[in-house]
């Protein structure tokens, strides 16, 4: 064996460092702006801080994470304007996806998707916004991946690595809202009948309807009528008009 293929334990511990931090950003469960600290990190994730460090800088030149002033390093924050040009990707590519999914997707998958669409309803009801954000990811994920594109897939990944933080906003704030029926049903139904252009339209009313009050509440944000900020046990909240002022530490976001 070469010693130079061989993977090192430091190495296999950054790996899953980088794995749980990645998914983390794609499935919502970092903040946009959020500054993160390697001891901060490598203490909830019970390791020592170089994994770490390796793992975020890694996320750095992947455009999931920035480096701003000094070593400060921060969950990307789009702005609307960005969150909407990210928006117009999506379409073309998580409909492409979808399409070439769509002959593809078992039996099997189907029902994996219907119990991640369970999932993600009750995670709503009772509140459990993680849980919320993650089941979805996961949903989308199943079936970009059911493709058979890796470098769609990989594409679309380094997209969600940026769009995912913004999940963090849905909750409580800015829930999707489906006037008619949730269109995780549309695109299940039109799986089940192998309709590839359906199920493309489905993602598509997906992410617009899904988004809707993200993009209004992004407003807000910007105008000034929504404020993040960071309070002093670390945790960083939404405030809205004059009480976004009043109490705790405006966030590096």
């Amino acid at each position: 064996m070469l010693k130079g293929l061989k993977v090192s334990n430091r190495d296999n511990l950054t790996s899953r460092v980088y794995d749980q931090m990645r998914i983390g950003l794609m499935s919502g469960n970092f903040w946009p702006g959020q500054r993160l600290r390697v001891r901060e990190v490598a203490a909830a994730m019970q390791v020592s801080d170089t994994p770490v460090r390796e793992a975020m800088m890694q996320l750095v030149r992947e455009g999931g994470l920035e480096m701003r002033s000094g070593a400060t390093i921060n969950v990307v924050k789009l702005s609307c304007a960005r969150y909407l040009e990210l928006r117009e990707i999506r379409f073309l590519l998580e409909g492409m996806a979808t399409e070439k999914a769509t002959p593809r997707m078992t039996p099997a998958m189907i029902a994996q998707l219907e119990i991640l669409h369970a999932q993600l309803i009750e995670a709503e009801q009772t509140a459990d916004y993680e849980a919320a954000t993650l089941t979805n990811y996961q949903f989308h994920f199943l079936v970009y991946r059911a493709s058979g594109i890796e470098d769609l897939v990989s594409i679309l990944e380094s997209i969600w690595l940026r769009h995912g933080p913004m999940l963090k906003l849905l909750y409580p704030h800015a829930p999707p809202a489906y006037p008619v029926r949730h269109q995780h049903l549309n695109l299940m139904d039109a799986l089940r009948s192998n309709d590839a252009a359906l199920a493309r339209h489905a993602i598509l009313a997906d992410i617009i309807e899904g988004g809707k009050a993200m993009v209004d509440l992004l407003e807000q944000i910007e105008d000034g009528r929504a404020v993040m900020v960071e309070t002093a046990q670390g945790v960083v909240e939404l405030q809205f008009s004059q009480r976004a002022a009043s109490s705790g530490k405006t966030s590096a976001a």
